[in-house]
């Protein structure tokens, strides 16, 4: 009888021990299983918070960049390459670009070379070649005729002073042509300029400008 009942005891005190354990090892499951599942949604939430700050660091090296669908059209390598005419001021940057040949060519007929060159921080509104073709001749023939006077007037009003970078282009802007003014409109990389000229390619940086390339010349409204 003693026997029995101390080896009843026993068993009865190894099943007391041996059931808080198997609560603790259920318990430590039971709080792994919410740990993972609590852990699993962070990984979206940093992902999620890396994106929003990823985008401005990307749109600010954007913005230091060329934009437009004409810049296609400029060189991909040498002197007449962004990088090559960001190395020269911009009358010699631009004669190195064929893109910009009918302007520099203009530039100087007028003899203003030396006075673009040796600006210290302009903005350029640029017409391509094709921008040119779209002047009527007889004003083309009128303005090459009177080199230091219409065509200095017509070439001044293409430039403002100070560079422009693509979040200050909006505006009124006073150019070299004190009886001239510019007005541009848009944001972003969508530009009109005087209402009719589109930017097709901006923020081109050279040793001393930023040009902005446009489609039409701007002819003073006068």
């Amino acid at each position: 009888m003693f026997t029995t009942t101390r080896m009843a005891k026993v068993a009865g005190l190894a099943a007391a021990l041996t059931l808080p354990l198997t609560f603790a090892a259920c318990s430590g499951s039971s709080s792994a299983a919410p740990a993972s599942s609590m852990e699993s949604p962070a990984a979206p939430a940093t992902s999620a918070s890396s994106s929003p700050m990823s985008s401005p660091s990307m749109g600010a090296a954007a913005a230091d960049e060329p934009f437009g669908s004409g810049c296609s059209a400029v060189p991909k390598t040498g002197k007449g390459s962004f990088d090559g005419m960001a190395k020269d001021p911009v009358a010699t940057a631009a004669s190195n670009n064929p893109v910009l040949s009918t302007l520099v060519s203009a530039v100087k007929a007028a003899g203003l070379v030396d006075t673009l060159n040796g600006a210290d921080g302009i903005t350029v509104f640029a017409p391509t070649n094709d921008a040119f073709t779209k002047v009527p001749a007889a004003t083309m023939k009128k303005a090459m005729a009177d080199q230091k006077g219409l065509l200095t007037d017509v070439l001044t009003a293409h430039v403002v002073p100070g560079r422009l970078t693509p979040q200050d282009l909006a505006g009124e802007h006073q150019t070299l042509n004190k009886n001239a003014t510019i007005t541009v409109e848009g944001s972003g990389e969508d530009f009109t300029v005087n209402g009719n000229a589109m930017v097709v390619c901006g923020n081109v940086q050279t040793a001393n400008a930023t040009v902005y390339i446009v489609d039409s010349v701007l002819l003073p409204m006068s």
